[in-house]
């Protein structure tokens, strides 16, 4: 029996594991997107990619050991084309 993949879980299992691995499907953004800024603390703002199709994507910064989710977007946002 085939194991049929959810890119839901995938999202949050790597995410909670390596968010900062730089992959095709993981990466910073670049320009003035890869940086956003929260109680005057500047982060690096990353995008995940976690379809086949590669159309969704979460936006997410790191502090420490917790991810912030900032975006989520069901096709590719405005902002990056």
């Amino acid at each position: 029996m085939a194991t049929i993949r959810n890119p839901l879980v995938d999202a949050w299992d790597f995410l909670t594991r390596t968010p900062g691995l730089e992959t095709p499907t993981n990466y910073r953004l670049r320009g003035e997107l890869g940086r956003v800024t929260r109680d005057g603390a500047t982060h690096d703002r990353r995008q995940h990619k976690p379809t086949l199709k590669g159309d969704a994507r979460i936006w997410f910064y790191v502090e420490g050991h917790v991810v912030y989710l900032e975006q989520v977007h069901t096709s590719h946002p405005n902002q990056t084309k």
